[in-house]
């Protein structure tokens, strides 16, 4: 398995990857899987000030993780949320547990203090994976989503990475 930058390139694979979740689960909101042109957008916006990294299997694309803003007010700009999205029957490989240790290593060298990330309740294998890795559970938000005719609640999670003993710099890099 190799992990890399993802490029505009892998854009077509990344929305096959992401398809499914939109289609058949409440895993994420959105009601229509984005297009080829769509994840394009998002990968380029995603490396331009936080990372989109995607796993391959030789040249096949079986997974990605990215982080963008959390909020856009100013005092966020430290806080990344972070995201996932595996090839079904890649759950519970190691490959989730790799892709983020190399996303939150990038994010860490560019500045980024705190990750946050949200996940549609239920989800044990995104919970377990997340709490695997560190992550605190903060809050619930509850029936703050209609999706396949059901109010859903979203569990919000976060861990620290890099130093909170120090003043950040100005700008994430």
């Amino acid at each position: 398995m190799q992990i890399e930058d993802a490029t505009a390139a892998d854009a077509e694979a990344c929305a096959a990857v992401y398809a499914p979740y939109v289609r058949d689960t409440v895993i994420t909101f959105e009601l229509d899987p984005p297009t080829a042109q769509d994840m394009a957008r998002r990968i380029a916006t995603a490396q331009r000030a936080h990372a989109w990294l995607v796993a391959r299997d030789g040249d096949h694309v079986v997974g990605y993780a990215y982080g963008g803003a959390y909020h856009a007010r100013p005092a966020y700009r430290w806080t990344c949320e972070v995201s996932i999205y595996l090839e079904p029957g890649r759950r519970r490989s190691g490959l989730g547990r790799s892709l983020y240790t190399e996303l939150f290593a990038r994010l860490e060298a560019r500045g980024y203090r705190t990750l946050v990330a949200g996940m549609t309740l239920p989800n044990p294998a995104s919970e377990g994976l997340h709490a695997a890795l560190g992550f605190e559970r903060i809050g619930v938000s509850r029936s703050i989503g209609w999706k396949h005719d059901a109010w859903r609640d979203v569990a919000w999670c976060q861990r620290p990475i890099g130093r909170w003993d120090d003043d950040p710099p100005a700008e994430p890099r």
